[in-house]
């Protein structure tokens, strides 16, 4: 099969090539996808570069990379209903303790992590509900369900904070969120109902006003140490943080007593170590979602397969208004 692969860790242009390498057939519980896309998420990119903190190089001898794919099953092991070949799939933690990931013509995987497309949704649709349609619905409603209760969206214009945006209003909560000036447009198209500068110096103030002066149940957090004093001011009692980042701030400073006092629960996100349970139920929510015409996944680009460095490039560089995607049969 085709795939991108690298050794070390580098620039993407020195360290990722094409080349041809074995398709495994697959094993008992496993199957095969022809992949169609590949999505590349910032993860993807830091795990290339080598910039995950403690680790100096990669788990494998060679790796291909990226976690999230679409595509359709055309070989299945042992244990794994053969009705299921020709089946439409997305994938989940693709590469995640894996030395091959979807950066390929083809994927082999347990049959768990290659999802059934529900009807109408699309390949590119797809290749995004891995990490970003995850992270941000465990995000939402990790909790649980957050009708009638006002949802703060740190970060409404990135990948994840625009579904999150989405979910929070399918699920029937009120929705607050910030991002850059530039951004606003954006951010009030995906449905917030109030929309701020995350710059502003009077932001904590601006939020609770927009909240009739109350206080909001559940923050969703993709700058965790920046943010972490607005958020423990606009934090309800009994209120959910949920942080999915903190890029800027990898060692926060937070004040114990006003989190305790409130009794707030603090829920670090990494989507690859979601319980079954959960994950099942992300997958759940995702899916009546997208039945319902409650999400919007836009895609910015797509790239060949040999241009996948490219891809990286333009993850990197940031300030992207969709999913950069790879062909991964062009």
């Amino acid at each position: 099969m085709r795939a991108i692969t690298y050794e070390k860790f580098g620039p993407a242009r020195e360290v990722l090539r094409l080349q041809e390498i074995d398709s495994p057939a697959p094993g008992p519980g496993e199957v095969r996808v022809r992949l169609a896309l590949s999505g590349v998420n910032p993860s993807d990119v830091k795990a290339r570069a080598g910039t995950r903190p403690g680790v100096t190089k990669p788990a494998f001898p060679l790796i291909v990379p990226h976690s999230d794919g679409a595509g359709e099953i055309e070989a299945v092991g042992a244990g794994v209903d053969p009705a299921r070949i020709g089946q439409g799939v997305w994938i989940w933690n693709g590469q995640w303790q894996r030395s091959h990931g979807t950066a390929a013509s083809h994927i082999t995987l347990p049959a768990q992590q290659a999802v059934p497309l529900p009807n109408g949704v699309d390949f590119d649709v797809g290749a995004s509900l891995g990490i970003p349609g995850l992270t941000a619905c465990h995000a939402v409603f990790g909790g649980g369900d957050v009708a009638g209760e006002t949802v703060l969206v740190q970060g409404g214009a990135g990948t994840v904070g625009r579904l999150a945006v989405q979910l929070a209003k399918w699920g029937g909560a009120r929705v607050i969120a910030t991002c850059s000036a530039a951004d606003r447009d954006r951010v009030v198209a995906a449905g917030a109902d109030a929309v701020f500068d995350y710059g502003a110096g009077d932001l904590a103030a601006q939020v609770l006003d927009a909240n009739d002066g109350m206080p909001v149940g559940t923050v969703v957090e993709v700058e965790f140490g920046l943010n972490i004093a607005a958020d423990t001011a606009l934090i309800a009692a009994n209120g959910r943080l949920a942080a999915y980042g903190s890029a800027q701030m990898m060692e926060p400073t937070l004040s114990f007593g006003p989190l305790l006092f409130k009794a707030v629960t603090i829920d670090i996100i990494l989507i690859y170590l979601l319980r079954p349970a959960q994950r099942a139920r992300a997958i759940d929510r995702l899916h009546h979602a997208l039945a319902d015409g409650a999400l919007d996944c836009p895609t910015e680009r797509i790239l060949p397969l040999a241009e996948t460095a490219a891809a990286h490039e333009a993850v990197e560089k940031g300030g992207r208004n969709g999913a950069i995607l790879v062909d991964c049969q062009g």
